[in-house]
């Protein structure tokens, strides 16, 4: 943002600091000065010269020879512009001068044999303008040897300010001069208002209506009638073209110029093109075409905020305003608008169009919602003093909801102890006050404090103590000479996702990063999607509520682009929602996921094998495989399950102890349509807070067995109804220490055996950590295991 130095002077007096100061100021108190031009240095050298004599080159038919007086003392210069005459006032440079445009500097030098002792200056040299067909010809009531910056008003500091999104107050020139007035403690002068107005009341002339009351808080707005069109005045004009704008008309840069002073945009009607005089703020109901200022069509999507008469759209809100309604030559009478305008649906209007206006970047971070009527007086004020014409009495004033300030208290010992140094009340006071913070009640170690709505940056205590941080100087916080820190051991949030991550590449996956912000029909497919409170648009309004959901639209893109064969992997977080509507986070989950797809090929065709796709044999063969590498192989159990739902054609779950640590299997050709995909495509899914948590509780140090473990096999012929795992913890339950190890190896039913029954084999392994085992303990206790299952289960060990 480009900022006047000369343009801040008329809100805050700044005698006896320097532009050093000033910008050093600026940029050590948050408001960075990326760069900045100093329009009386690029002129150092050149002055206002009187030509006191001019003569013919006795050597050269198109040169003449001046003698140029700079205040001081009279130069010899040849000059080869035709329009040079004696006694004109002229832009000298002087020896050692560096001339703007070609950026050479002058010297002494002999040309045709004269020599000439500095340079008379064309308007293009000066880089003032593009002509260059002579000298440039200065008024004749200028003093020789004044600055040729003075001279011509050419003494401004132009600054290019950084503003932070969160600092919308800081966007114009009173703005900055606020923040100018704190640090340096200088008074802040705000244009007062002294309207002329005439007894017809506004409301005869012009009406408004706000059917979109979310979107459009407040509508302002003033009438003039009578003016007269034309040319700015010098003032005004300078003022703008100082920023890089271009004047346009009296209007027009009225309109501009309160913009770049308030930071509140403006926009000027031709009232006698309002249809019946009517001002109706509302939101489109369908899409359509709006030719705005720029004599473009563009097209509206649903749900754009307009400006409308009784008839037509006129204006797109906060952004730009329509051919149909624009000032001209002819207009006599305007309507003023000054509004507030939602910031979301500015720029989310802003983004769908691929526009973006002064307008709308000031709408996008944030006006101040109370200071509608005090900027359209104002505005009323200026214009009527360059296009004349007659102020309607009153305002229109449309405030259906209103801004509350917000009241804070800061705490002087927090203060204190956050900033590591002291700072007077008085001192905070004055802080706050300069800052247009008011002081509601002092409470003696505290205060309490109204904030302005032009600072909706300020929410909480420590944004108030940043303020003051802020104006008394980050460097007067001292600096730490030694930081305690405890030697214990810290748990590594990352470690286990970056071990995940090893392990899948590991596996030959590739990794995708995708976006957690996607469109309401993808999220819909997995869960309740939760929709953001400012989506920069509709393809990411709404929380991921599956990794599959945001991988697929790649996993299709990728295809589409001839990659067919794929094997990927994410990790990311996805959201689900417990209730409706959102209002604290106890309300929705987030959980960190592991995703992985087959897709296409795993092998490509060769001279020695043939192309073969994947299946599901090889997603269940990696999730072994990735599990085995996380030493969860054997503890968790596999669940199938054939019947077809949304996603699912079939699929399998991994378990442990009746929690599911995750799904997958292959897609559903129906869910692939919604992702353009047909080819089959097999995913899994994990959940990464259960998996860490497993490993966790199972990691543990274990000796390496020194001594030789006993196996023994055993088989029982059971009824049908008697589970493997009843029969599993029996046998460890009622067995001796010495058994270890219970695991089926084979499960057999047939007639053979009878009706209604089944056989189950066991391999039963016996060892122990300090010593061999005997055969006959094992023997012992084999036997005593036999009988009790034989017992318990009314089985009968096979094999006699």
């Amino acid at each position: 943002m480009k900022i006047s130095l000369n343009w801040i002077k008329d809100y805050i007096d700044l005698n006896g600091i320097s532009t050093n100061e000033i910008i050093n100021a600026l940029t050590m108190h948050g408001l960075e000065v990326e760069d900045f031009l100093d329009e009386a240095k690029r002129y150092t050298g050149i002055v206002v010269g009187l030509v006191k004599e001019v003569a013919k080159h006795p050597d050269a038919d198109k040169l003449t020879v001046c003698i140029v007086y700079d205040g001081q003392s009279e130069n010899n210069v040849v000059c080869g512009a035709p329009n040079v005459k004696k006694g004109q006032n002229v832009a000298f440079a002087s020896l050692g001068t560096i001339i703007p445009k070609t950026k050479t500097e002058i010297k002494k030098v002999k040309i045709r044999g004269v020599e000439s002792e500095g340079m008379i200056c064309s308007e293009s040299e000066l880089e003032l303008s593009n002509d260059d067909s002579g000298i440039m010809v200065l008024a004749d009531d200028l003093s020789a040897g004044t600055l040729i910056s003075e001279a011509m008003g050419m003494n401004d500091v132009i600054m290019d300010i950084a503003v932070t999104p969160n600092r919308p107050d800081a966007l114009s020139h009173i703005g900055v001069a606020r923040d100018l007035s704190a640090i340096f403690n200088r008074d802040l002068r705000i244009p007062k208002i002294d309207l002329d107005e005439s007894q017809n009341d506004i409301k005869k002339f012009a009406s408004v209506v706000i059917e979109d009351k979310i979107n459009c808080p407040r509508y302002s707005a003033k009438v003039i009638n009578g003016l007269a069109i034309k040319e700015s005045p010098a003032w005004l004009k300078d003022k703008l073209t100082s920023i890089g704008l271009r004047p346009i008309n009296n209007v027009v840069d009225v309109t501009n110029f309160i913009l770049h002073e308030m930071g509140q945009p403006l926009h000027a009607f031709d009232l006698d093109k309002i249809t019946e005089r009517k001002i109706i703020v509302k939101s489109t109901t369908e899409s359509g075409k709006f030719t705005t200022l720029d004599s473009k069509e563009r097209i509206l999507p649903q749900g754009t905020m307009m400006i409308c008469d009784g008839n037509n759209e006129v204006a797109i809100a906060g952004i730009v305003g329509g051919e149909n309604s624009e000032v001209s030559e002819k207009t006599k009478n305007i309507l003023i608008e000054s509004a507030y305008f939602n910031p979301s649906s500015v720029r989310r209007t802003s983004k769908k169009l691929l526009l973006a206006t002064d307008s709308s970047y000031r709408f996008e971070r944030g006006t101040d919602p109370s200071n509608t009527i005090y900027v359209v007086q104002r505005a009323a004020q200026l214009i009527k003093s360059v296009a004349g014409g007659e102020i309607a009495k009153g305002s229109i004033d449309e405030y259906p909801s209103k801004a509350r300030n917000k009241e804070i208290t800061i705490r002087l010992p927090k203060l204190k102890k956050l900033l590591g140094y002291e700072v007077q009340k008085a001192d905070v006071n004055r802080i706050f006050q300069r800052l247009g913070i008011n002081l509601l009640k002092d409470l003696g170690e505290s205060l309490e404090v109204v904030i302005p709505t032009f600072r909706p940056d300020i929410e909480r205590e420590a944004d108030l103590i940043e303020e003051v941080a802020r104006i008394s100087g980050y460097d007067l916080i001292p600096a730490i000479e030694k930081v305690n820190i405890t030697i214990d051991k810290r748990k590594d949030d990352s470690r286990f996702e970056d071990h995940l991550r090893e392990v899948a590449t590991s596996l030959g996956l590739n990794e995708m990063v995708n976006n957690p912000l996607i469109p309401e029909k993808l999220a819909d497919l997995t869960g309740k999607p939760i929709m953001i409170s400012n989506p920069q648009s509709n393809d990411m309004a709404f929380l991921r509520t599956s990794l599959l959901v945001s991988a697929l639209p790649a996993v299709s893109l990728n295809i589409k682009k001839g990659e067919k064969d794929l094997a990927l992997f994410e990790l990311g977080n996805v959201f689900i929602q417990h209730n409706q509507p959102i209002n604290d986070f106890s309300d929705f989950t987030e959980k960190k996921k592991l995703i992985y797809i087959l897709t296409g090929n795993k092998n490509t065709r060769s001279w020695y094998s043939n192309e073969t796709e994947y299946d599901f044999y090889d997603l269940k063969g990696l999730s072994n495989s990735f599990l085995s590498k996380l030493v969860l192989d054997i503890v968790l159990d596999d669940s199938y399950n054939s019947i077809q739902n949304n996603v699912y054609d079939y699929q399998f779950t991994k378990n442990f102890k009746g929690d599911i640590f995750g799904t997958g299997g292959k897609l559903n050709a129906v869910f692939l349509k919604n992702f353009d995909i047909e080819q089959d495509v097999y995913c899994f899914e994990f959940d990464v807070e259960r998996l860490q948590n497993a490993i966790e509780s199972k990691s543990s140090f274990k000796e390496i067995l020194k001594y030789p473990k006993v196996l023994r096999d055993i088989a029982f012929i059971f009824d049908n109804s008697v589970k493997y795992i009843s029969v599993k913890d029996f046998i460890l339950k009622e067995s001796s220490s010495i058994l270890k190890s219970v695991e089926l190896f084979d499960l057999f039913e047939s007639k053979e055996i009878g009706k209604d029954k089944k056989s189950m084999a066991f391999g039963l392994e016996y060892y122990d950590f300090g010593r061999t085992l005997t055969d006959e303990e094992v023997d012992t206790d084999f036997q005593k295991l036999i009988n009790k299952i034989s017992a318990n289960f009314n089985a009968i060990l096979r094999g006699k």
